[in-house]
């Protein structure tokens, strides 16, 4: 493995297909950035980032279909299901200045516009129509959804999210 600081990418969602691919939910906001990669790392069940070669990875609607070296049949590829799947930071594309991997985004502190203090961003859930950000602070748990209208500003730099609650979601 390479010095490289290793980023989540995606997590394997299932088979597809009996040829050993793989069908990847990716945690950027599309799927060229696995789509161009050379080599991804799998985390094993003992956390070890075992690298693989991508042999093809192409967008299937919101998934990714990723075939890895040495596999060629559904049954070696059964064990990977439900593993995480990382990259090098280096070999990962610059996103639109609109876009983030998830990987940057889970840790950010998140507060309102008026300044209220909602906490942690620890977790990302994918829905299919937008993500769900998940923030914590102390016991409290609140779902954020990931829209324009709501998100107003990320500042990486800061480590700062900066929204606009939908009327009630407090209330929840």
């Amino acid at each position: 493995m390479s010095g490289s600081k290793k980023l989540l990418i995606g997590k394997i969602q299932g088979t597809h297909g009996i040829k050993g691919q793989l069908r990847v939910i990716p945690f950027a906001g599309d799927a060229s950035s696995i789509s161009q990669l050379n080599e991804v790392f799998v985390k094993s069940p003992t956390a070890a980032l075992e690298p693989f070669a991508v042999v093809s990875a192409k967008a299937h609607g919101k998934r990714v279909i990723l075939t890895l070296k040495p596999f060629d049949n559904i049954n070696q590829v059964l064990h990977l299901v439900g593993r995480e799947i990382y990259a090098d930071r280096v070999s990962l594309p610059e996103l639109p200045d609109d876009e983030f991997y998830w990987s940057d985004l889970l840790g950010l502190q998140v507060a309102t516009s008026d300044g209220e203090e909602l906490g942690e961003l620890v977790d990302i859930i994918e829905t299919g129509s937008n993500d769900v950000y998940v923030v914590k602070k102390g016991g409290r748990e609140v779902l954020i959804p990931a829209l324009e209208d709501v998100v107003l500003s990320i500042d990486l730099a800061e480590g700062r999210m900066t929204v606009s609650l939908p009327e009630g979601l407090l209330d929840l």
